[in-house]
């Protein structure tokens, strides 16, 4: 690991690839979780585990690059960062986070300073599902590698990510592979394959529904053909009302609701002009 022109706002972009939502903290845990909740084969357990392993490696080379790109950061008003005294006063784009509460390290948070939130963590304890959402969370850390290189010319920043670009290759081909040994998309779709279709709306099973007014059919492999799991022909519906319009209670008394909502405006205004003209409420 090397950096040969420390950049503080590099590493500011570069904390989306550790705490990010497509950052490697959430693949981390996503496959930590996966594999600690894994049912079946244990081959797939194992799997899951070497691949989550790997992105705590992943997390320590992205945390170290940040370290290094703080290297000189300024570390107070006074130093001279730059000559426009707007920028200057941002620190150049510095995340004071990585001053202040770290001391010029990388902390787990987005490139805003957001903290990770593991709410982005997708765990499901079904097999295909799981990989499905980890070919997509590598696709899109792979998204974001390859704009972090584009951003960068340094060599070693570079070196870095080509090597972390490389890796989310493998681990979308590894995804895709376990999804041809379970037989291929056409004996997994749908997710579950486990429930019973019998008892699914067989109408809507392959059909594309057509919201325009015009009625418009786009053509394409989506609205017609077979259907990609083999048991059925995609084809165009326009989208019409299935069932009748909702029709909801009166609101309730202590709800806060307007009288007038309640229903209560005629009996309110008559207690209020009886008040008015010398009643009483009480």
């Amino acid at each position: 690991m090397r950096v040969e022109r420390p950049n503080p706002g590099f590493a500011r972009a570069s904390q989306q690839a550790i705490g990010g939502v497509e950052g490697e903290i959430r693949v981390m845990m996503q496959h930590m979780f996966q594999a600690w909740g894994s049912r079946g084969p244990k081959k797939y357990r194992d799997m899951l585990l070497n691949t989550g392993t790997e992105e705590i490696g992943h997390i320590e080379m992205l945390s170290t690059a940040v370290a290094l790109n703080l290297e000189g950061a300024p570390l107070s008003f006074q130093e001279q960062v730059s000559n426009d005294p707007v920028a200057g006063a941002a620190l150049n784009g510095v995340n004071m986070r990585h001053i202040l509460p770290a001391g010029l390290a990388a902390t787990p948070e987005n490139c805003n300073g957001v903290p990770f939130n593991a709410s982005h963590v997708y765990a499901s304890g079904n097999i295909a599902g799981d990989m499905y959402a980890n070919v997509a969370a590598e696709a899109t850390g792979r998204v974001l590698a390859t704009r972090l290189y584009n951003m960068t010319d340094d060599p070693g920043m570079k070196d870095m990510l080509a090597f972390l670009i490389a890796r989310d290759t493998m681990h979308q081909q590894q995804r895709l592979a376990v999804i041809e040994e379970l037989g291929g998309y056409e004996k997994q779709l749908p997710i579950p394959n486990s429930f019973p279709q019998g008892e699914e709306r067989r109408k809507f099973f392959y059909a594309f529904f057509v919201h325009d007014t015009a009625k418009e059919v786009p053509e394409g492999r989506r609205t017609q053909g077979q259907s990609l799991d083999g048991k059925g022909q995609f084809k165009p519906m326009s989208s019409e009302p299935l069932g009748e319009e909702p029709t909801l209670q009166k609101p309730r008394p202590d709800s806060g609701a307007q009288t007038d909502q309640m229903g209560m405006g005629s009996s309110i205004a008559a207690a209020a002009t009886k008040l008015v003209g010398g009643g009483s409420m009480a």
